[in-house]
């Protein structure tokens, strides 16, 4: 699971939290359940944690309950 920028869609559930606007695709809500998105104070490795009440499995970039640090190595969330 990963965050970015994007336009809704057909096929997105919209929810608005503290004048964000977060779209999640219904297919993946449907395997995940709920998820929760955090921001997680690490210092340089600050960013962004997501969790599920449901974890994915797989491999590779991310999975439910992975972070995304904001330094120049990227990571799972498309920073």
């Amino acid at each position: 699971m990963g965050l970015a920028l994007d336009e809704p869609k057909e096929n997105d559930a919209t929810f608005e939290h503290g004048g964000i606007k977060f779209l999640l695709d219904n297919n993946l809500s449907n395997q995940c359940g709920v998820i929760k998105v955090d921001f997680i104070e690490a210092g340089p490795r600050s960013g962004f944690g997501i969790s599920s009440a449901k974890p994915l499995g797989g491999g590779g970039g991310g999975s439910c309950g992975s972070s995304c640090g904001s330094g120049g190595s990227g990571g799972s969330c498309g920073c």
